[in-house]
């Protein structure tokens, strides 16, 4: 692709279908601590920093399945890990361990999205791989 291509900026927003709107609420709100924005019968916008993020009714949702590695992960202040994950421990099942570099709790939403909470970003995440990378990794600049 040429340096003239039209490109993708980044992320625009993220849509989760979602069963039970009070109830996801009650979660990204009263325990993760997004910022609700807007609120309607079939949906919700929320905000994650940057990130805009709508929670939207889907009776479908009822019935997905989700089995593989895809997930969603929230930064998390290093600073305010251990008392936010404690918090979510509490009230969300886990899914996975953490088995990789930075602190992280992996746990389910009421609707079975796979969410992570993580302190880090990409460059403690390639630094920890350039002191140990895995086979076959091939890092760029």
């Amino acid at each position: 692709m040429s340096s003239t291509a039209p490109a993708v900026r980044g992320l625009n927003h993220l849509t989760l279908a979602v069963v039970d709107l009070d109830r996801s609420l009650a979660f990204y709100r009263d325990v993760l601590g997004v910022r609700l924005r807007a609120l309607w019968p079939g949906g919700a916008y929320l905000e994650v920093g940057s990130l805009w993020l709508c929670l939207s009714v889907d009776p479908q949702a009822a019935h997905a399945v989700r089995g593989d590695y895809t997930h969603i992960a929230f930064d998390v202040a290093a600073d305010a890990f251990a008392a936010l994950a404690g918090r979510v421990a509490a009230v969300a099942p886990r899914w996975k361990d953490n088995r990789s570099e930075g602190e992280s709790l992996y746990i389910l939403d009421p609707d079975g999205h796979r969410i992570e909470l993580h302190v880090g970003g990409l460059d403690s995440r390639l630094a920890a791989y350039r002191t140990n990378p895995p086979p076959g990794m091939v890092l760029f600049d």
